[in-house]
């Protein structure tokens, strides 16, 4: 009696131990199993777009003058008053530094983040550009091209605020924002005029508008999306777009000054 209880105990810690043995090693596979692939930014059989125009109505206001005159590093690196980019349109009455980007509408998965870094320069002692988008955990390089120092102060909500100095023509600095924020404002502790806006958004679908107010939302699924366009002064639009495979939407801005 008592040799069969014992050959019976010990046969069940030995199955127990392998048992656990074998969970063991199954949790090291999956620990071991690499990440899941992001799916492809652009399914090239379907892949639609959607392209617009920002424009500008009513009186073109006047660019307000920067004085630049408290720092003689600054002033001397331009030849004529420099001006504010808070509204700037364009000759043909579009309207520049405008960001646009899908709201709402994308099927739920991940966007591949780009590998090459979005950029954004310190120059004449201007940012340049004044609005950039950038996906999230996007790498975005901030370099200083003047010959003075500068300071980075970004101001978000919804991701980590820092605040640091930028040596003359130093190092480039690569940060990261790991939460999506629409939009972010950038200031210059030392120079009060500078000023930039940074988009953050969890897929490559936005743009900002140049010199002829359009933009170009390359690679969608075919859906309906909320297109959005941001303007620093004048807010926010949406337009909803309905896209097909391999079609082109069109979403048309208008913002009243």
């Amino acid at each position: 009696m008592n040799r069969t209880i014992l050959f019976s105990l010990g046969l069940v810690s030995v199955l127990f131990l392998g048992a656990c043995g074998g969970a063991k090693e199954e949790a090291k596979k999956e620990e071991a199993a690499p990440p899941a692939a992001a799916a492809p930014a652009v399914n090239e059989a379907t892949a639609a777009s959607i392209t617009g125009k920002v424009m500008f109505t009513g009186d073109k206001p006047t660019m307000k003058a920067i004085s630049m005159d408290a720092t003689p590093a600054c002033s001397r690196q331009h030849t004529s008053t420099p001006k504010s980019e808070e509204v700037v349109v364009n000759a043909d009455g579009s309207l520049k530094n405008v960001f646009v980007y899908v709201k709402a509408g994308l099927p739920s998965q991940q966007w591949p983040t780009p590998t090459t870094p979005a950029k954004l320069d310190q120059k004449t002692c201007i940012y340049n550009p004044h609005v950039v988008g950038v996906m999230v955990n996007q790498d975005l390089e901030i370099t200083n091209s003047d010959p003075t120092n500068h300071n980075i102060h970004p101001l978000p909500k919804a991701n980590r605020e820092w605040n640091e100095s930028q040596p003359p023509q130093g190092e480039g600095k690569m940060k990261q924002f790991p939460r999506e924020e629409v939009m972010i404002p950038v200031k210059c502790n030392v120079h009060p005029w500078m000023r930039s806006y940074i988009g953050v958004v969890s897929h490559p679908f936005f743009g900002v508008t140049g010199d002829d107010g359009t933009f170009t939302l390359k690679g969608l699924p075919p859906g309906e999306y909320t297109v959005e366009a941001w303007h620093e002064k004048y807010g926010t639009q949406e337009i909803k777009v309905k896209v097909g495979a391999k079609e082109e939407g069109k979403a048309e801005f208008s913002f009243k000054g």
